[in-house]
């Protein structure tokens, strides 16, 4: 479901679906008071279909599911975050998503990206070939940040830049525990799979999990579904391979606690090309 704000709107308010979302998640704040206890999550490969829009749209999913309050942030200029969330039906669990790949001359960037009061996580769905000197804008203030990798020569070695440059550029330590890689369509016994975590291995960074290949997603992606939102049966292999990277997102979190005012939006991510 999407939530829009104030005026002028962000989202075009089509139907009955995103007249509800305002009055459900109004007041908004911007970003750069936002902070607090709100969990920021960024989605991050400069190669694209890397599967990022994949995890950031599951995650959303996931947690609002739970009853929590997720803001999707659609950077991206295919959009496709975007899409899926118009598909989203007023029954189910509300997500609040911003298409902030979009430009609006009326207002100022810090208002267009505002969150509604209360948003306990923020997940970043970041568009392809970011530049490496933007990763320190990027990652600021990221509680935790996903590399999506698949098993191919070109993503292993696109991979392996991104993570050299998040430590390097962005000065992020291996210890805080904040980058964590995601294996992504995996197949396993297969050569390439096997090539793929031996070199996983060699970065001494968290493997998160493996996500295997699978139409599950595909289906989920065109019903504006999340994985955890479809009949449990149908995706049990699925969910449990989504188990380990819950568990490393909430690793050190605890509870989440009342949400309180936050941090501003990285400006490399404000300044993104859309």
């Amino acid at each position: 479901m999407l939530g829009t704000g104030a005026a002028p709107r962000r989202v075009p308010a089509h139907s009955l679906r995103c007249r509800t979302a305002l009055r459900r998640l109004d007041p908004l704040t911007p970003v750069a008071e936002a902070k607090g206890s709100m969990q920021r999550i960024v989605v991050l490969n400069p190669k694209g279909g890397s599967g990022k829009t994949t995890i950031a749209i599951n995650l959303a999913a996931y947690f609002a599911a739970r009853g929590e309050s997720p803001v999707l942030m659609d950077f991206d200029p295919q959009g496709s975050s975007m899409r899926w969330a118009r598909k989203r039906k007023p029954t189910q669990p509300p997500i609040f998503a911003i298409p902030a790949f979009e430009r609006d001359s009326r207002m100022t960037r810090s208002w267009q990206l505002r969150v509604p009061q209360g948003t306990t996580r923020l997940i970043i769905d970041t568009p392809a070939a970011v530049d490496a000197r933007t990763f320190p804008d990027v990652t600021r203030d990221a509680d935790k940040i996903l590399v999506p990798v698949l098993p191919s020569d070109i993503d292993l070695h696109t991979c392996s830049r991104c993570i050299a440059d998040l430590l390097l550029i962005a000065k992020i330590r291996r210890e805080d525990d904040r980058i964590g890689v995601v294996a992504n369509r995996v197949r396993r016994n297969t050569v390439i799979y096997q090539s793929l975590m031996r070199f996983l291995q060699t970065l001494n960074i968290p493997i998160v999990t493996t996500l295997r290949d699978s139409q599950s997603y595909v289906r989920s992606a065109e019903l504006g579904l999340g994985l955890h939102e479809m009949k449990s049966y149908l995706v049990r292999e699925e969910l449990e391979q989504w188990e380990p990277l819950i568990a490393w997102l909430g690793r050190g979190d605890g509870p989440v606690p009342a949400p309180q005012p936050s941090g501003p939006v990285p400006e490399a991510l404000t300044t993104m090309p859309g």
